[in-house]
């Protein structure tokens, strides 16, 4: 049976700050499911969404058919965003892709990412010891966010003054690849934000050339697989993707855990009695409430799938925190279970395409969440004030999170 109605709709404030109920009603009646308004297949299921990570016969790259779809003047606004997306890992098929992340493996090696913890530790300490604990706090605008940016920073090698600069062209390019659905000059925002980020990154990557250290961003200019490196073009977009990425993810996780242990007392009392847990823990925020709401894929072939026949050219959301909650795959899917063993979520992707950063936001999380938990073990979330949720089908995440810490 198709639904009539396009149920998944987040232009409602209520289905954008709780889709789960939407998702568990997709799963049982139409998990395959055509949205007119998108235009788009909606996958809930946790096989069908495993599926779409990995199967030849969906492609990465939304952004080449999109941007061929649009008239001219539209095209021209976004001619420079496109030009740099185009060289983000994330949107390339093989062969391209294989040969960019093994360049990139070379830079995120396990070494490199546990040699960054001593500075994830003081960026955490400095952010901590700044926040007021006897007023209120954001734990979005005031940890959340630039811990991740500040980590990101030190690893291009971007002074820590340029952070407001940085979040503003995140902000601004986040629209955009989030797919947002309510912002109506999210074009123009993405040309803006890119335009300044890539026109940064261009001078700092010049200047790194004449001075290569030890740092990521050295071993991504000099590293070669098959004695090809990446243009500078390239090496831009994979700035941007890094940035960006890194960033966003990693600051959603941060502040959505936060959130999750106000709603879950219990949980969150576990948590500061058992720290070594801390790394199921990390597992279960990712799962139950993941950053990365869904991935976007174009139908390459004609194929059914659960009796629907998906077009060549069809674009496609596959909801992975949906599938996190899937009924078949996790007991007990919509409770928070910081000790949850058997837990394999699908908030990083999986296959080929699996997170790059995944480690590093790991890491991060767990630095952060333990020592913030450490220091403001009363802390509670402000939750009689609205909360602002990101507009975006392919990230989830709060804009704001006030608290008090005492």
């Amino acid at each position: 049976m198709t639904l009539v109605l396009p149920v998944y709709d987040l232009r409602d404030k209520q289905t954008l700050a709780d889709p789960f109920p939407v998702y568990a009603r997709l799963r049982e009646e139409d998990p395959v499911h055509w949205h007119p308004r998108l235009k788009s297949w909606i996958l809930t299921r946790y096989d069908d969404v495993k599926r779409a990570h990995m199967t030849k016969s969906l492609s990465p790259d939304r952004i080449t058919p999109f941007y061929e779809s649009l008239p001219p003047k539209e095209k021209s606004v976004l001619q420079e965003v496109i030009r740099y997306l185009n060289l983000w890992m994330v949107f390339r098929d093989p062969p391209r892709h294989t040969h960019l992340r093994k360049i990139m493996n070379s830079a995120f090696t396990p070494r490199a990412i546990m040699g960054l913890a001593p500075g994830i530790e003081e960026i955490v300490d400095r952010l901590l010891s700044s926040l007021d604990p006897s007023g209120e706090v954001d734990l979005v605008t005031d940890f959340a966010t630039p811990l991740p940016a500040l980590v990101i920073m030190n690893i291009l090698g971007v002074p820590h003054d340029r952070l407001k600069d940085i979040k503003a062209w995140s902000d601004d390019m986040m629209v955009f690849i989030g797919t947002a659905q309510g912002v109506p000059d999210k074009y123009e925002r993405a040309r803006s934000g890119s335009h300044a980020m890539a026109g940064y990154f261009r001078q700092l990557i010049a200047a790194r050339r004449q001075n290569l250290g030890d740092d990521i961003l050295s071993t991504m200019i000099t590293a070669q697989e098959d004695g090809e490196g990446l243009s500078d073009d390239e090496l831009i977009a994979s700035c941007m993707m890094i940035l960006f990425a890194g960033h966003e993810t990693t600051t959603n996780m941060v502040s959505g855990a936060c959130w999750m242990m106000h709603n879950f007392p219990e949980q969150k009392q576990n948590l500061l009695e058992n720290p070594k847990m801390i790394g199921t823990a990390i597992e279960e925020f990712l799962r139950f409430d993941g950053p990365s709401n869904g991935i976007a894929r174009i139908v390459t072939m004609d194929h059914e799938l659960e009796g629907k026949l998906l077009k060549k050219g069809d674009r496609l959301f596959a909801m992975n925190n949906s599938a996190n909650r899937d009924e078949s795959q996790f007991e007990n899917p919509d409770d928070l279970d910081l000790s949850r063993k058997k837990n394999r979520h699908l908030t990083f992707g999986y296959g080929a395409h699996f997170c790059l950063g995944a480690a590093l936001a790991r890491l991060e999380g767990k630095i952060a969440i333990n020592e913030f938990l450490r220091r403001f073990p009363n802390y509670r979330c402000k939750d009689d004030q609205e909360l602002r949720w990101i507009d975006s089908l392919s990230m989830r995440g709060l804009h704001n999170l006030p608290a008090v810490l005492k």
